[in-house]
């Protein structure tokens, strides 16, 4: 074959693969749910599923009588306290749409996790009880998206029960989070007479028949607002409240404008109820239609676009033991370019080596598929034996590497003591992979006679997974001794700017899984006297983002 005959054949083939990708992102949409506990965010995510085909009877985590599991806490100890500590990946098929639903800890003291899968998400759904409006957890997972300018959709929840008026609703949001409100639908009636939603994009009534504990999709009439057969479908008082509340938002309400959505600075808002299936498929309709498809994501080269040919990823989560019979490990890789094939060998970039991609595979909570392809906006599963650390690059081509993760200030410390000496290696083992996969910060002690790794935590709740997963998982017994401190710092010099200043009151050196100095206070004021006191120590609530470098062995 000539020279010219095969630089056109690898042409045909690169104009192909350019089809391909432009083809599957237009299909691709991807978002990760954030919430207060509490808010129904677990039976949204799985009435989302219902309708996306992926399962066929919906268990809410509340149904106790049915006695069956929510499909997306996987984790023994989720099922049993009825809440979501871990992200999982949820991926179905919807509308001839590929949609990976990013499923994040609904719990506050998770909220580290929360960003760790934000930054692998296009697009952000706002969960809102319509009784309770916004509420602080929600609002700290705001911030995050708004750090990342991420489409905000809102969904405002349990309207099947007493609640807040929706007008006071979007108030609330456009006050306290300063962002442009446009209500899609329009819900009719409120608790015992909530009987539907008016939706705002096709200008028709979705009227909903209650289904037994909303375990199937909702039966929906579907008239349009003149319709006469209103009178007969809807109490008259309901419909007059309907056109006035209409005639409100359509005079004051702005009108929707996606470049605003997509800029993080408008949100839709949906009206339903998850619990019984009302609004959720016009939600995931509209959703569609909105949402950002996957775009470019920042690297130490530039901005790299999705439709880049050569594939590119980065590792946002590992999770040890969510198979408990095959001790595996797995690292969620986000695809930013190019097409995912399996057996692919990729270059790792904080490593330099080259790795082999074999047993890639599909999630849906503990359920598991082998894939052969996947494209920008998919999550895939790898196995990891050890390679990954969160917020590796994996790529092909040009090296490039993808903004690292950072750490976050935790606000509680405890020693963690194995008091069996015959389970150090289980022990030494649990630690490592559990801080691997970022469930909890280790530190240790500056002191070398002090061995016992120290737990670093948002919240107390982190503590006792650990200890129930070392226990479950690692057949290892635990004891937490805490630790009187409320404050993290990091020194921005290392060791060098730290011994310079000489002795420091009020504070306890300790250094972080990758040898570096962390300053531990009691309080904030502690903090603040020495900041006061040292203004030539730099110092940050936030660890630096590391590449190139292993962390140190607990």
């Amino acid at each position: 074959m000539s020279t010219d005959s095969l630089a056109l054949d690898q042409s045909v083939q690169d104009k192909s693969l350019q089809v391909e990708l432009e083809t599957e992102i237009e299909r691709r949409r991807n978002f990760a749910i954030i919430s207060h506990p509490d808010a129904g965010k677990t039976t949204l995510t799985e009435k989302l599923l219902l309708y996306g085909g992926a399962i066929h009877e919906a268990g809410a985590v509340k149904a106790r009588r049915a006695q069956r599991k929510a499909t997306s806490d996987w984790m023994e100890m989720e099922q049993q306290r009825g809440i979501s500590i871990t992200s999982t990946v949820l991926q179905f098929a919807y509308k001839d749409c590929h949609i990976n639903l990013l499923d994040t800890p609904g719990h506050q003291d998770f909220s580290e996790d929360t960003y760790r899968t934000l930054a692998a998400a296009d697009n952000a759904v706002m969960l809102v009880d319509a009784a309770k409006g916004l509420e602080p957890q929600t609002r700290k997972l705001f911030e995050v998206c708004k750090l990342r300018s991420l489409p905000i959709f809102t969904f405002i929840n349990k309207l099947d029960r007493p609640g807040r008026e929706p007008l006071e609703l979007l108030d609330e949001i456009e006050q306290e989070l300063g962002l442009q409100t446009y209500a899609v639908n329009w819900p009719i009636g409120m608790g015992d007479r909530f009987k539907g939603v008016f939706d705002r994009r096709e200008q028709k009534i979705h009227l909903f028949e209650r289904s037994a504990h909303g375990s199937r999709e909702a039966t929906v009439t579907t008239v349009d607002l003149g319709d006469p057969r209103i009178e007969d479908l809807l109490e008259q008082e309901l419909y007059y409240q309907l056109k006035e509340d209409l005639e409100v938002i359509e005079g004051v309400g702005p009108e929707l404008d996606l470049e605003l959505v997509h800029r993080g600075k408008m949100t839709p808002v949906f009206f339903g109820s998850a619990m019984t299936n009302f609004g959720v498929e016009p939600f995931l309709n509209a959703f569609l239609d909105y949402a950002l498809k996957p775009g470019p994501h920042h690297s130490t080269v530039g901005e790299v676009e999705p439709t880049y040919p050569e594939f590119s990823g980065f590792v946002f989560k590992l999770q040890a033991n969510m198979d408990p019979r095959h001790r595996d490990r797995i690292a969620f890789v986000r695809v930013c370019s190019g097409k995912f094939e399996k057996d692919m060998t990729v270059n790792h970039a904080r490593s330099g080596k080259t790795v082999r991609l074999s047993r890639p595979q599909k999630l849906f909570a503990q359920e598991r598929e082998s894939i052969e392809a996947a494209y920008p906006g998919d999550v895939i599963g790898l196995n990891n034996p050890g390679a990954f650390a969160i917020g590796d690059t994996i790529y092909l081509g040009q090296k490039l590497e993808y903004e690292g993760i950072p750490c976050f200030s935790p606000e509680l410390f405890a020693y963690l003591k194995n008091p069996n000496p015959s389970k150090f290696k289980q022990f030494h083992k649990g630690v490592s992979e559990l801080r691997e996969e970022g469930a909890v910060q280790i530190m240790f002690s500056a002191d070398e006679a002090k061995r016992d790794p120290i737990l670093a935590a948002v919240g107390q709740l982190q503590f006792e997974v650990v200890q129930f997963r070392l226990q479950n998982e690692y057949n290892v017994e635990t004891q937490i001794e805490l630790l009187p401190y409320s404050v993290a710092r990091w020194v921005t010099g290392g060791w060098d700017a730290l011994q310079k200043v000489g002795r420091l009151f009020n504070t306890v050196t300790v250094k972080d899984s990758w040898g570096r100095p962390v300053l531990l206070f009691r309080n904030e004021w502690n903090c603040q006297q020495v900041e006061g006191e040292h203004p030539e120590l730099k110092l940050s609530t936030i660890a630096p983002v590391v590449s190139g470098q292993e962390p140190i062995s607990t």
